[in-house]
């Protein structure tokens, strides 16, 4: 099953340090993440709901942090296996990882 961005928002919680994927009012999972005085980002843990694993959420959830992280000129350290495997995969993303972190 693929999953379509149409009907997904991502919500940035920084006082909760997360990205939020939600599905209408739904909650699907999370990015935790932190920000540095650089304002460079530290990707931690992707973490999907149970019930909506094995779905595509993961990945949707990645895509739409990254796209909104290059929309906004932002830089990342990928400490998320996850997401290290996913810039495997999808290397054109591989830009917004900052020097040291690759």
């Amino acid at each position: 099953m693929s999953v379509s961005h149409e009907n997904l928002t991502l919500v940035q919680d920084s006082s909760r340090g997360r990205y939020e994927l939600h599905c209408g009012d739904t909650f699907i999972g999370f990015e935790g993440f932190e920000t540095d005085d650089d304002g460079v980002i530290t990707l931690q843990h992707t973490i999907i709901d149970e019930k909506y694993g094995r779905r595509g959420f993961a990945r949707a959830l990645v895509t739409m942090i990254l796209t909104d992280m290059r929309a906004k000129e932002q830089r990342m350290v990928p400490l998320c296996t996850y997401v290290q495997s996913y810039l495997e995969r999808f290397p054109e993303y591989s830009d917004l990882v900052i020097e040291h972190a690759r």
